[in-house]
């Protein structure tokens, strides 16, 4: 049986070679790069295809400083949404997931880079997420919080608007450091849960909706193609046509 770590190192290595062999991974690709545990695996598997010479003239736009860092470690170039190279599209994106539910939602966000994480994964053609088996569940909401990055001036407000929506709003506080986390973004985040399931879509948009607000966690707008790793080492595709 795989352990977690494991099943990480599975699904990114898998996603990344069947992407590959399916012609959605090519050469001359403008390729968006997530954040986290399962995906920095999958940033280091196509590293390994570059250097092979398998791919070619891979064009990256990042999520976060940790990624970025990473990418300039194994040698990708990495560009922003906004130079004319990109031009604010994107073939695809790859990253990993908090939870993700049986119609393909995902809450992200547990390393608070979701904002940049969406501007990137909402501006692709074709969004992917990998994720090991503790990450698939039936329902959101009650379990994962949802994070939602607010302005620093906005906490008490926000905070009483999410309690309206339902929500237990609490301040994410740093680890290793006093005093709430701050965003690469320069902002601070509430984390989220409900007593029941919620409906992923309207919640998306309600949250955001209100004022302070910068963005959420929540993504359902940009259905992925979904990899899920298991315990017996097998992965689970979804949405792959």
């Amino acid at each position: 049986m795989l352990n977690q770590s494991e099943q990480k190192l599975l699904v990114a290595q898998t996603a990344i070679d069947t992407l590959i062999e399916k012609k959605l991974i090519f050469s001359g690709m403008k390729i968006g790069l997530g954040t986290g545990s399962t995906a920095i695996p999958a940033v280091r598997r196509l590293a390994e295809h570059i250097k092979s010479g398998k791919l070619t003239d891979i064009k990256a736009v990042v999520t976060s400083f940790q990624t970025m860092n990473e990418c300039q470690d194994q040698g990708i170039p990495v560009y922003s949404l906004n130079d004319r190279t990109i031009n604010g599209k994107l073939d695809l994106a790859i990253d990993g997931a908090d939870e993700v539910d049986e119609n393909c939602n995902c809450i992200k966000g547990g390393g608070a880079a979701h904002v940049r994480e969406k501007i990137v994964e909402y501006n692709a053609k074709i969004f992917v997420v990998i994720a090991d088996s503790s990450k698939a569940v039936k329902t959101i909401g009650t379990k994962f919080p949802v994070p939602v990055e607010i302005i620093t001036e906005a906490r008490v407000p926000v905070t009483n608007a999410l309690n309206e929506l339902g929500a237990t709003a609490v301040l994410r506080e740093g680890v290793r450091k006093a005093g709430p986390v701050i965003t690469d973004n320069g902002n601070q985040i509430l984390d989220c849960t409900w007593k029941e399931p919620i409906n992923v879509k309207e919640m998306e948009d309600k949250i955001n909706h209100i004022a302070g607000v910068v963005e959420n966690g929540l993504f359902s707008k940009n259905k992925p193609i979904v990899f899920i790793a298991k315990e017996d080492g097998t992965v689970e595709i979804r949405n792959l046509d």
